[in-house]
């Protein structure tokens, strides 16, 4: 059976608990540590907030869906000609740990999709293992990881 559309799924466990890893995920300040440049925002149902990544020069616009306090993230942002939906899913898990799901939906079973599929779910493995390195050990992974990049 072939699937018609495709969705991005990751997910990691964090040894913090979820208030801290929620504030770390929608307060621009702290994303700044391990994902983005800079944002103009926190992260507020029905907002629209700007990231800035280091190794671009474009600013993204991120629509906000809804934010539930130590639960859940949703937003959208622009995929070239679309706005694909994204789901961070926050889990309390023993050990004050937390368990962050990741999914971005979807794009058509082609080969724009099936190159969307591959590199942003590279992005969003990037994502999780720079946060958990953050909040866990405050190593920021992406510091100079993609100066290659620039134009």
């Amino acid at each position: 059976m072939i699937m018609e559309k495709l969705e991005i799924k990751a997910a990691i466990q964090i040894q913090k608990p979820v208030s801290i890893v929620f504030d770390a995920i929608v307060d621009p300040g702290q994303m700044s540590n391990y994902f983005i440049a800079e944002g103009s925002a926190r992260m507020e149902s029905g907002a629209t907030v700007n990231w800035k990544f280091p190794e671009f020069d474009d600013v993204v616009p991120v629509r906000i869906h809804e934010v539930v306090t130590d639960n859940e993230i949703s937003f959208y942002w622009d995929n070239g000609n679309r706005e694909n939906k994204v789901t961070i899913s926050l889990s309390p898990r023993e050990n004050n740990s937390t368990l962050v799901n990741i999914s971005e939906k979807e794009m058509d079973n082609d080969d724009a999709g099936i190159k969307w599929l591959v590199g942003n779910t590279e992005g969003w493995a990037n994502f999780l293992a720079c946060l958990k390195a953050w909040l866990e050990y405050g190593i920021n992974l992406r510091k100079g990881a993609f100066d290659f990049m620039r134009k």
